[in-house]
């Protein structure tokens, strides 16, 4: 079954791509001048880490789908022209992150998107 909002996008491409770590398959559903900000323990909210272009967009997912750690989509929710979702992940040694985004969606594809991620600490 396909499930795709009235703006087109493809809520199962999504889970195809965080839960299979396929970068390629993500990269797809972002439009060429998309913009990601991250926001964690790192780069905090009046200094998000900024990401602008499917070239940056895509260095940081080949990157966090090289990563020997298990993906889930736990939940995604469409209205309109926006998208968010959920997605847990966890590391071999037990580590992990929680990730939470929100998006515009333009054409079938995010074209920007804030997303809230933090992570186990000792």
């Amino acid at each position: 079954m396909s499930t795709a909002s009235s703006s087109g996008f493809d809520a199962d491409a999504l889970r195809r791509g965080i839960e299979g770590r396929d970068a390629t398959t993500l990269l797809a559903l972002y439009g060429d001048d998309a913009e990601i900000r991250m926001v964690d323990h790192n780069d905090q909210p009046s200094h998000p880490r900024v990401l602008h272009g499917r070239s940056a967009i895509g260095d940081m997912f080949a990157d966090v789908c090289a990563r020997d750690m298990t993906h889930k989509l736990e939940s995604i929710l469409m209205d309109g022209d926006h998208v968010a979702f959920v997605e847990s992940c966890r590391y071999p040694d037990g580590t992990r992150v929680l990730v939470h985004s929100m998006a515009d969606v333009r054409d079938g594809r995010i074209v920007d998107q804030t997303s809230i991620q933090a992570w186990d600490e000792e």
